[in-house]
């Protein structure tokens, strides 16, 4: 156990530190034990999937790596934190179809009726339900990689224009009048 570990255990114990309100919804969606081969054998390490947002259009992934599986996911949720986006909503579903696409992952989402529920599977379910998102429609074509899957739908997500950006009758521009 490291020191930094030992500092939190202590604030966890201490009533002078009160406990931290938790603010996001922290998943942790896959984690993988690896191993490399040394002299005496193989040495294992963990990689943690972590996803986190707010339910409220925030959200952010993040991958870490550690000698131990709280470590991982430690690390795992720092980078999440760091790379959270905002991303648009309405009526609890999303703007406008998008797509995203990483590696070998290509993701498509689509907004559905009130009502449909979350059809979608794995890690882009996760991903919706802990940004806020109610209903919606996704496939999932390509690799099958836990990690690539969930960076492709943020990516997809990210793509999204909010719907106050829309070009409808109400709010298009007005043609400049000829002379």
């Amino acid at each position: 156990m490291g020191p930094s570990n030992q500092r939190d255990d202590r604030r966890s114990r201490d009533p002078r530190f009160p406990e931290e309100e938790k603010q996001f919804d922290e998943r942790v969606v896959h984690v993988n034990r690896v191993a490399r081969v040394v002299k005496g054998g193989r040495r294992f390490r963990f990689q943690a999937l972590v996803v986190l947002g707010d339910h409220n259009g925030r959200v952010g992934t993040g991958v870490g790596k550690g000698a131990d599986v709280t470590a991982a996911v430690n690390k795992a949720t720092d980078v999440a934190k760091k790379h959270m986006v905002k991303l648009p909503m309405h009526n609890g579903t999303l703007t406008h179809e998008v797509n995203g696409k990483v590696g070998g992952s290509r993701i498509l989402i689509m907004p559905a009726a009130p009502g449909t529920g979350l059809i979608a599977g794995g890690v882009v379910r996760t991903v919706l339900e802990v940004a806020g998102y109610d209903n919606a429609l996704s496939k999932s074509v390509g690799s099958g990689s836990r990690v690539n899957t969930a960076y492709a739908t943020i990516a997809a997500l990210s793509t999204m224009e909010p719907a106050e950006n829309w070009v409808t009758r109400q709010n298009k521009p007005a043609k400049a009048e000829a002379k």
